[in-house]
């Protein structure tokens, strides 16, 4: 084990010119010195993904195997952890932006990640979003543009995911239904005088059906961390995880990486029920038919593994007004979401315009 964590410790490297930190270049596989430019490659981890098995971390949850020591710091103001390399400046929580205080760290196991998603943008692109995100809102006020975002604030945040594999298996209860139509008769009024005709009515045939399926489970993701202030918007959480690389601490230099508070039981527990899902609309495809009742799953799960993954977003704050907002983008994609303020006067004049429509229209037809 002590192998394995200098082996990972050993990934950082300094600048071979200026001493400098070589920090991670968004969008590709080099690590750059910001002084003087020198730059180098990453070497990728040919070996792929580390999956670990599940069985023995959920019977052993004290194991520690697989595991690094991290220095920590906790924000008592919104309660998020984050990983602060040991030379780095910004001492304020990604969250919050409340201060932290360096005499608080300490150091904590966790259990290493398989597998890290890169940053694709640098800061610099996450503003022109921002930018261009104001520009196309809604109703916002007219000099929001002009809104104070502070570079400081704006952070590039891993946050933490548990994924799970497993070969599921399950048998299953329900019943078939099958659309079929039928002639009803009824009666109208045709020009004052009362005729008689039919429409088609949709029935359901329905047949009691059992069956078995199989398949491969791959990649269940889940949230590994609570975050009790300013949570990820799930309209940013769309990952392509088939851009997934080797874990390499080469990747986290330069960003915050959040520890995960949900824990490993936790996240299997969420998996299964996702898993239950998932078995329940493959028995939905096996039965067949226009619609499906599924009453019974008998599921079970076989060759379980997880793997611990970072994933990238871009946490900042912007202030209009006095009033400080948050927004998040999607450090792979660029997806944006944010809270933000509206104007007043836009939605009074808007409503206004619309009660004149509705009563020229009403006086119209008078």
């Amino acid at each position: 084990m002590e192998e394995e964590r200098k082996a990972v410790s050993e990934q950082k490297k300094s600048c071979i010119n200026c001493g400098a930190e070589l920090k991670y270049k968004p969008g590709t596989t080099e690590i750059t010195c910001e002084y003087c430019g020198h730059q180098e490659t990453i070497a990728k981890d040919e070996s792929g993904f580390k999956e670990l098995e599940l069985l023995p971390y959920l019977e052993e949850m004290g194991s520690q195997s697989h595991s690094e020591e991290i220095m920590m710091l906790h924000c008592k103001n919104c309660g998020a952890n984050q990983h602060i390399e040991e030379n780095y400046k910004s001492l304020h929580c990604v969250y919050c932006t409340m201060p932290l205080i360096i005499e608080d760290a300490y150091k904590e196991d966790w259990i290493l990640p398989g597998a890290v998603l890169p940053f694709q943008f640098d800061q610099k692109k996450s503003h022109q979003i921002f930018t261009a995100w104001v520009k196309g809102l809604w109703f916002a006020p007219n000099n929001l543009k002009k809104a104070a975002l502070d570079p400081q604030n704006t952070k590039g945040l891993y946050l933490p995911y548990w994924t799970f594999d497993a070969q599921l298996y399950a048998s299953y209860t329900g019943q078939r239904g099958d659309y079929y139509y039928v002639s009803v008769p009824y009666t109208t009024t045709v020009n004052g005088k009362t005729v008689q005709r039919t429409r088609q009515e949709r029935r359901t045939r329905w047949t009691n059906v059992s069956g078995n399926i199989s398949g491969f489970v791959d990649d269940t993701l889940i949230k590994a961390s609570h975050q009790r202030k300013n949570p990820i918007p799930s309209k940013i959480s769309n990952w392509k995880l088939d851009a997934l690389e080797p874990f390499n601490t080469n990747f986290l230099s330069g960003f915050v990486t959040e520890k995960y508070t949900i824990p490993l039981k936790d996240g299997h527990l969420s998996s299964t029920k996702e898993a239950e899902k998932i078995a329940t609309s493959w028995a939905r495809r096996d039965i067949g038919g226009d619609t499906q009742r599924v009453s019974g799953i008998d599921m079970n799960l076989s060759e379980q593994t997880f793997k611990h993954i970072l994933l990238p977003v871009y946490i900042s704050a912007y202030t209009y007004s006095g009033k400080k907002y948050n927004f998040f983008i999607n450090g792979q994609t660029g997806t944006i979401s944010g809270k933000r303020p509206y104007s007043f006067w836009k939605i009074f004049f808007l409503v206004l315009f619309i009660l004149i429509l509705i009563a020229i229209a009403i006086m119209l037809s008078e």
